[in-house]
């Protein structure tokens, strides 16, 4: 079966001899890949709110240390 690589168009074969399928090449996976860390590529939703950042700890007492 030939598909379309979704990074160049490109058609290729896809079979288990291409290791980057769907993509015809590790160039168009990482461009892709790169889309979505950048934002250029999302799944439609509502945002989602950030984690609220845990506490710092306290620093550990020594008992070398006076209190």
């Amino acid at each position: 079966m030939q598909v379309k690589c979704p990074g160049c168009g490109k058609l290729i074969e896809w079979s288990v001899a291409n290791p980057w399928r769907p993509f015809c090449s590790e160039r168009c996976s990482l461009v892709d890949l790169g889309a979505w860390f950048s934002g250029a590529h999302a799944i439609p939703g509502e945002p989602q709110a950030e984690p609220a950042a845990e506490p710092a700890a306290e620093p550990a007492e020594h008992p070398d240390r006076p209190h």
